[in-house]
């Protein structure tokens, strides 16, 4: 089999020509097998097999010796060898096994027994100006908690009742903003077409970097959409809007998001690609991506939709979290409505 120096815009993925000419893709990384990636790069047999291939990671290598019996180093690879882990999607794999092995470089030392509500509490203070990563963290260590629990090694979690840091909010685009980026972005640039892709499907970065021209359906009018992180599989109608800037975006690969060199887009990639491309439309550093998947909520709501024809669209697998969107994005009006209503009797007179 010939071999070719090329790599895809993918890390540890590579291209090989074989007798035939085909080009052949494979997962190549230092400490795990080979795996091949089925179907065109882009495709979602492709992406799925990547993930899982990514997700995979090989086990850390021990400089010095093994973690010891009853350590926080050794509750974590026993977790990452877990039935409970590997049950979990590839994608919330590679996040918490990052998240793990960093806390186990750090206090891996550390006694799980003896292990106190204050110790807990000491690490993630010296997070404080990282709230979302030290709610992250928090996360982890409970699962870790719990797995030392199940298997008889501690009796409490001493995480119980340690309050979550109060993270700010995603900010919702406004309509200015989002004008702002349409004019800096035409129809038929690649950024155009992400952005009405993120924003009239509502969904998040790892779905809009997935879709595929197989996905969507011209005369149906709809796209097809199976949430990574959910599962949730979801027929979304096709807005005017998109269909105009998916008419005037070339097919030049089976994903949508084909970059200049014509391969697909890794989510992280892609994530990266729309920061740049946000940050060129003279933006402010509030606006981010996901704040697309919000506004395409607040739209939905001022629209007049209901709770419930929101999630058919987002995919959203709780009402709460819906209505608390739909809640602000009525509030200013009902605001102007309250006071609109109050009376003019005690206003101060002209002398």
């Amino acid at each position: 089999m010939g071999r070719r120096g090329l790599r895809v815009p993918l890390r540890y993925v590579q291209v090989f020509t074989d007798r035939h000419g085909r080009e052949r893709y494979y997962f190549r990384r230092a400490g795990c097998p080979r795996v091949a990636l089925p179907g065109a790069v882009g495709s979602p047999e492709f992406l799925a097999a990547y993930h899982a291939a990514l997700a995979n990671e090989p086990p850390p290598v021990a400089t010095r010796k093994a973690p010891e019996a009853g350590t926080f180093g050794k509750l974590v690879l026993d977790y990452l060898q877990s039935i409970q882990f590997r049950r979990t999607k590839p994608s919330s794999q590679a996040v918490t096994r990052s998240i793990m092995e960093r806390f186990a470089e750090k206090h891996g030392h550390r006694s799980v027994a003896g292990m106190k509500r204050k110790h807990v509490e000491a690490i993630l203070a010296d997070m404080h100006e990282t709230p979302a990563a030290a709610n992250n963290l928090l996360s982890r260590i409970r699962m870790l908690i719990k797995h030392a629990i199940a298997h008889d090694q501690i009796r409490h979690d001493v995480t119980q009742g340690i309050p979550f840091y109060r993270e700010g909010s995603i900010h919702t685009w406004t309509d200015a903003e989002l004008q702002a980026f349409e004019e800096r972005w035409p129809l038929g640039t690649r950024q155009r077409t992400a952005y009405a892709l993120a924003l009239y499907t509502g969904q998040r970065r790892s779905d809009v970097a997935r879709m595929t021209w197989a996905d969507y359906d011209a005369a149906a009018g709809t796209i097809r959409v199976k949430q990574m992180k959910t599962g949730v599989e979801l027929l979304v109608p096709v807005h005017p809007a998109l269909k105009q800037a998916l008419e005037a975006w070339p097919r030049n690969h089976i994903a949508i998001l084909a970059n200049a060199k014509g391969h697909g887009t890794s989510i992280h990639g892609f994530g990266g690609f729309m920061a740049e491309a946000i940050s060129k439309a003279g933006l402010p550093g509030r606006c981010v991506l996901h704040g697309l998947r919000k506004a395409a909520v607040r739209r939905l709501a001022e629209a007049g939709c209901s709770a419930l024809q929101i999630m058919a669209v987002t995919g959203h697998r709780t009402l709460a979290e819906v209505q608390r969107y739909a809640d602000e994005a009525q509030q200013e009006p009902m605001a102007r409505e309250a006071i609109s209503r109050l009376p003019l009797s005690n206003l101060p007179r002209k002398v």
